[in-house]
C-alpha cells in the first residue's frame, strides 16, 4: 500500500472540510504542507498549524480575490519571477482582539474570502500572510500556493486555503521521510502536486483546435501532411500536428512529440540535433504512410533532459491531450532517447513500442 494518496482522496479529505499534506518535488523545495480549505477553517486548524505545522501560516487565494481586496504584492519582483507571491500581511477589522490568536486568525480567513467583504473591511499589517495563486493553478506553476487553490476548487469549495509549512521538531523543514510518519500519526492524508499535474491534465481540457480557416500558415515541411493548429486554454500558446494517413485504422501510430527548437527547425539547421530528430521523423511517417508529429511550442522546452518532473509531467501530458483530439491511444514513438519514466497510461496512452531514427 502507497504510502501516498490518490488526488481523489485529497479532494474528497478536503470537501470533508479535512486537513491533508500536499508535497512537492524533489527538484524544488521537497517540503510539505498541511492544507485546509478556507472555507472549511476553524480556529482548531489554526491551532493545530501553529503547534504541530510550525510554519507560517498563510492564505492562498485567487487573482482575483487580490484585486477585488486591493492587496499589494510585498515585492512586485517575485511575480514576475513566478516565486512565492505575498501580499502585505491583512487582519480583519471586526470581531477580533490582539488578531494572533487561532480564533483571530480564523476570523481573518473568514473576512478576506467572504464576496461581500470589501477592502476596508480587511486591514495591514496583520497576522495572516495572503499569497496570490497564478491563474491556471499547477498547470502554470506548480507551487503549493496554486496547488492548494486547486484542490478547494476541484472540491466544489472557494478557490482558496490556508497553508503551513511543516517543520520538523528541531526546526529543520521536514522532508519526505519525514513527512510519511507525520502524516500517519496525525491521520492526514499525503498526495504529492505531481500528481495533482497529472489529474489536472487529465481531468481538465486544456487544449482546443483552432479552425482550419484561421491558419495562415504554409506548410514547410511537406505537401504530404496535413496541419492542424491548436490552442493551450491555460497559457494560450499555440501548437501544431502534422499528420499523413488514416490513423485511426492503424493498430499503433507512429508518433513523434517534438518541442519547437524555434528558427533552427524553420531552416532545417542539422547542426542541432533535435531539429535533425524532427526531420528523420517527418522523413520516417512519410516513407510509412501514415503517423503523427506534434510540435509543441514552449519557450522553456529545450532538452527533456533539463526539464523538472513537474514540467516533464506538464509537456507529456499537453502532448496527449492532442493526440487524444485524433483517438489515438496506442503510439509507437519515434525518439533516439525515449525513457518511459513517466506512466503514459494515465493519460490513457500505450507506448507499444519505440523506433530509433537512427
Amino acid at each position: 500500500m502507497s504510502d501516498f494518496s490518490t488526488i481523489e482522496e485529497i479532494i474528497q479529505d478536503a470537501r470533508d472540510g479535512k486537513m491533508y499534506i500536499l508535497v512537492d518535488s524533489e527538484d524544488r523545495e521537497n517540503e510539505g504542507d498541511i492544507i485546509i480549505p478556507a472555507s472549511l477553517c476553524k480556529p482548531d486548524h489554526i491551532n493545530f498549524m501553529a503547534t504541530h505545522g510550525r510554519g507560517l501560516i498563510c492564505l492562498s487565494i485567487s487573482e482575483s480575490r487580490a484585486s477585488e481586496l486591493k492587496l499589494p504584492l510585498m515585492n512586485p519582483d517575485n511575480w514576475k519571477k513566478k516565486t512565492t507571491a505575498f501580499t502585505v500581511s491583512i487582519e480583519s477589522s471586526k470581531n477580533i482582539t490582539t488578531g494572533i490568536s487561532a480564533h483571530d486568525r480564523a476570523e481573518t480567513v473568514r473576512a478576506a474570502i467572504n464576496p461581500d467583504f470589501k477592502p476596508g473591511d480587511i486591514i495591514s499589517p496583520g497576522h495572516i500572510f495572503p499569497l496570490i495563486a497564478w491563474d491556471g493553478g499547477v498547470l502554470t506553476r506548480a507551487g503549493h500556493t496554486e496547488a492548494a487553490v486547486d484542490i478547494s476548487r476541484l472540491a466544489g469549495l472557494n478557490d482558496s486555503a490556508v497553508i503551513c509549512e511543516i517543520m520538523n521538531d528541531d526546526g529543520t523543514m521536514a522532508r519526505v521521510p519525514d513527512l510519511i510518519p507525520y502524516a500517519k500519526k496525525h491521520s492526514l492524508k499525503i498526495g504529492t502536486i505531481q500528481d495533482l499535474i497529472a489529474y489536472r491534465i487529465k481531468n481538465d481540457i486544456l487544449i482546443k483546435k483552432i479552425p482550419e480557416k484561421n491558419h495562415q500558415i504554409k506548410n514547410i515541411y511537406s505537401d504530404a501532411f496535413e496541419l492542424n493548429i491548436f490552442e493551450n486554454t491555460i497559457d494560450g500558446l499555440h501548437h501544431a500536428t502534422l499528420h499523413i494517413g488514416d490513423l485511426q485504422s492503424q493498430s499503433s501510430v507512429l508518433t513523434r512529440v517534438h518541442p519547437v527548437q524555434g528558427f533552427d527547425d524553420i531552416i532545417m539547421n542539422y547542426n542541432n540535433p533535435k531539429t535533425k530528430d524532427l526531420h528523420a521523423s517527418i522523413d520516417k511517417i512519410k516513407s510509412h504512410g501514415s503517423g503523427i508529429v506534434v510540435l509543441i511550442n514552449n519557450p522553456i522546452l529545450g532538452d527533456l533532459g533539463q526539464l523538472s518532473q513537474d514540467e516533464k509531467v506538464k509537456y507529456y501530458g499537453l502532448g496527449a491531450q492532442i493526440l487524444k483530439n485524433f483517438s489515438i491511444t496506442n503510439i509507437s514513438v519515434l525518439s533516439n532517447s525515449f525513457s518511459n519514466e513517466l506512466d503514459l497510461g494515465i493519460y490513457g496512452l500505450n507506448v507499444s513500442g519505440v523506433e530509433k531514427l537512427s
